[in-house]
């Protein structure tokens, strides 16, 4: 059987959705009645913001010109950055990828980026330059573009216009020729060795956890008895099949092929990506898995009520089983009360993520304000990792403190290089490189510290160019930060829930930002409230909710003066009462309000 494995990558928006359904239409994939855009963008969350979250597998078939038939493997993949590692899975289980360029942009941030990922796999790379027939394509001068990045020659680069499906055979016949065919380490002539690779993994409630796997030794059928090696847990196989793109039972999956295992596992925590599963009876060796996600953002997620705190729990566990980059712990908030600490990629990520939990778990939810990893050295020479603001130790408790940075590539026409460059001073963006490219446009290279990107970095980026700018990043170093935690208190009462970790140089703009927006939000009670940002033990900034007023005195008429002067002096008494003893509760509503941007 002849065998193509291979995956599309590109920057977001580039095309790949599009071009992935004229694949699949040209090779009769999917029935022209099931067909609709995006039909391997299966979200309904992926449809309504036209963005990839979840790579996608399915088999195509393909009879080529000198009529041979192949079986065409295809993974599409994400195009956001904060999705890369979807896209790192995906090229482990091809040998070869398109890497798709729009005629209409040329080459974006994440194009290198994705680009470096597939290098370093050592996958045949096929650059493709799409939307070719918008009046706006500029395919001469990106083909210069992609012929100093790659290397290569013009006539190595294809065309193709995923609406109109020109250059869509053409890029069938050069898959078939340059991506190579898979190969299998170990021969076995029985066929009673085997080994695959997981590179992605659902749950369902009736058939437990389906493995999505790449083989590559042997073959695997319904009853076989199985070994996930690094869990150590052995499984009899319920069913196996291919992806068409909807899941289609077969007799078996063998060496070389892409396709999906019933394992009948409801436990969670049993299979992870990257790990190998083989014979139980004669098992190989381990295949080099992946690296673990390493979270950039922290947030906190309660849930509105606390009797669906379990069932939230439940939630985050089995979106993890589609999501293996989202992580999770318990915590507990005075404010409130008992929620998790998430680890999220991005920002986007922890957006989707949160409306995932939203619209497929019917979760209600509370998210705190995005935080950051900080390395804190105290006093005694301990150092500690602290991953939300509450655990920030007070200020003189600790001798210094590192935060990470990311490294920016970041690619803009002429034009927005001085807007951007006050936009990267603002967030203290220090430009290591700034390379001219031809054709208008200029690449920067940029280190920024992480915290910086989720105070609205990519939407300022956006604003100052017109969304001509695009941006990719990569973890950095840590290095010394000038940190400190803000505090706020109301009615002489610390908020837990509304402390952050700040700028030194900026306690005084976000203090007064933070008290400003909750006097407007906080409904006035009958005493007067104090709301107070508290920043390295001293008040930064400060203002009062005035309390409501009654006329006590309003259903007295005619009689003595001193009834309403009595009446008066006992609400008095009342008020300083109130104003000593008075707490007040925050309704969950003003957290919501207090976490949403301006």
């Amino acid at each position: 059987m002849n065998v193509r494995n291979f995956s599309v990558i590109a920057h977001i928006d580039h095309g790949k959705s599009t071009l992935a359904d004229r694949l699949l239409e040209y090779t009769h994939t999917v029935e022209n009645r099931k067909m609709r855009e995006q039909v391997l963008d299966s979200m309904e969350l992926e449809r309504e913001r036209g963005i990839t979250i979840k790579m996608t597998p399915v088999r195509m078939k393909y009879k080529t010109k000198k009529g041979e038939d192949y079986i065409l493997n295809l993974i599409d993949t994400p195009g956001h950055i904060d999705f890369s590692y979807e896209v790192s899975r995906s090229l482990r289980a091809v040998e070869g990828t398109l890497l798709l360029i729009d005629s209409t942009q040329g080459v974006q941030a994440q194009t290198l980026t994705t680009l470096e990922m597939a290098k370093e796999s050592g996958l045949a790379i096929i650059p493709v330059i799409t939307k070719i027939d918008s009046p706006l394509a500029n395919v001469v001068e990106v083909k210069e573009e992609i012929v100093t990045l790659l290397g290569c020659k013009e006539e190595d680069i294809l065309s193709a216009s995923g609406k109109t499906g020109e250059g869509v055979q053409d890029l069938l016949e050069e898959i078939v020729v340059k991506v190579p065919p898979p190969k299998s380490e170990f021969v076995d002539e029985k066929g009673n060795q085997t080994r695959a690779l997981i590179f992605d993994f659902e749950y369902s409630n009736h058939q437990g956890v389906i493995l999505y796997t790449r083989v590559l030794d042997g073959s695997i059928k319904a009853g076989d008895d199985l070994l996930f090696i690094q869990a150590d847990h052995r499984f009899v196989v319920r069913e196996v099949g291919t992806f068409s793109p909807e899941r289609k039972e077969g007799k078996l999956i063998s060496a070389g092929e892409i396709g999906y295992i019933v394992t009948g596992i409801k436990e969670p925590g049993i299979a992870r990506v990257g790990d190998t599963v083989t014979t139980f009876a004669r098992p190989l060796q381990a295949f080099p898995g992946y690296a673990e996600p390493m979270p950039l953002v922290f947030a906190a997620v309660y849930p509105e009520s606390q009797e669906e705190f379990d069932d939230l729990r439940s939630s985050l566990s089995k979106l993890k089983l589609s999501d293996s980059s989202l992580t999770f712990e318990e915590e507990s908030s005075g404010a409130l009360g008992r929620g998790f600490r998430c680890g999220f990629l991005g920002m986007l990520h922890l957006e989707i993520v949160t409306e995932r939990l939203r619209r497929e778990f019917d979760q209600e939810l509370v998210v705190t304000t995005p935080s950051i990893t900080y390395e804190v050295t105290m006093k005694n020479g301990k150092k500690e990792m602290v991953y939300t603001p509450i655990h920030f130790p007070d200020h003189g408790q600790y001798v210094s403190v590192r935060e990470p940075w990311v490294f920016l590539t970041v690619i803009t026409p002429h034009d927005y290089v001085s807007p951007l460059m006050q936009i990267l001073h603002k967030h203290e963006g220090d430009v290591l490189d700034m390379v001219d490219w031809r054709h208008d446009r200029v690449q920067m290279k940029v280190d920024m510290p992480l915290r910086e990107l989720m105070r609205n970095f990519f939407d300022e980026v956006k604003g100052a160019t017109s969304g001509y700018a695009s941006i990719a990043y990569e973890q950095g170093e840590m290095k010394d930060a000038h940190v400190t935690r803000l505090d706020v208190y109301v009615a002489e009462e610390r908020v837990a829930a509304f402390s952050r970790v700040i700028p030194e140089y900026r306690a005084n703009e976000e203090s007064e930002e933070v008290v400003e927006k909750l006097e407007k939000i906080l409904p006035r009670e009958m005493f007067r409230v104090k709301i107070q940002a508290y920043v390295k033990g001293r008040i930064i900034a400060s203002r009062s909710i005035a309390p409501m007023k009654k006329d006590v005195t309003g259903y007295l008429y005619g009689g003595d003066i001193t009834r309403k002067m009595k009446l008066r002096e006992k609400q008095r008494r009342g008020k300083d009462r109130m104003q000593r003893e008075g707490k007040v509760r925050i309704e969950h509503d003003t957290f919501l309000k207090m976490m949403r941007p301006e």
